[in-house]
């Protein structure tokens, strides 16, 4: 007997719809390509359903943005002095630029302050107290300091990787070594600068 090419629709209580759950499938989807429909498909329920749990797409896009800056792990800051300020500023950028580069579609999310929610806010200003705690500057120094390589940073990558790889290892190179040692400038200007304040 030959079976069946797809198998029926599973009977009984729909699949619950949860943020966690929105979320995975938005940030499989990618920000970009988020729609109700492709959502929808992607939990495997109706885009009415989707519908009772996020009142349009702008808000759903905001969730999915919202949980990936939360999964995000800010580079820890080491307390104990044996990192410079500039050694931990390199590692962040690194670590934003993967943040970008994972995630298309992202950066409006984190350089617009009317985009960001309020859980973003929060996370960031606990990370703006960690390191002015850690290096003894104050909240104003950090946070000018963090947001000023954070925002260049943010929008440097998503420049570089929103045009698709072109394939040739050479270039691809090249772009990395420019935008690390562009960013290296602004971090090395952006400590001149934080002193002065």
């Amino acid at each position: 007997m030959p079976v069946p090419s797809h198998s029926p629709a599973p009977r009984g209580r729909p699949r619950s719809i949860t943020r966690e759950r929105i979320a995975d499938a938005g940030i499989a989807l990618g920000l970009p390509h988020i729609t109700f429909t492709g959502l929808a498909a992607e939990l495997g329920v109706s885009h009415m359903a989707l519908y009772k749990h996020v009142p349009n797409l702008e808000a759903l896009k905001c969730l999915v943005a919202e949980e990936i800056f939360g999964r995000w792990e800010i580079p820890q800051v080491d307390g104990s002095g044996q990192t410079t300020l500039a050694d931990y500023l390199e590692h962040f950028v690194t670590s934003l630029r993967a943040l970008v580069r994972a995630n298309p579609g992202l950066a409006p999310w984190l350089l617009r302050r009317s985009a960001t929610t309020q859980p973003m806010l929060a996370k960031i200003d606990h990370h703006h107290r960690a390191v002015a705690q850690a290096w003894g500057l104050s909240q104003t120094q950090a946070r000018w300091m963090l947001t000023t390589v954070a925002f260049h940073c943010i929008a440097v990558a998503d420049t570089v990787y929103s045009v698709q790889a072109c394939g040739c290892a050479a270039e691809e190179n090249e772009i990395e070594q420019e935008c690390t040692k562009g960013l290296h400038a602004l971090i090395t200007g952006t400590l001149a600068l934080v002193k002065t304040m």
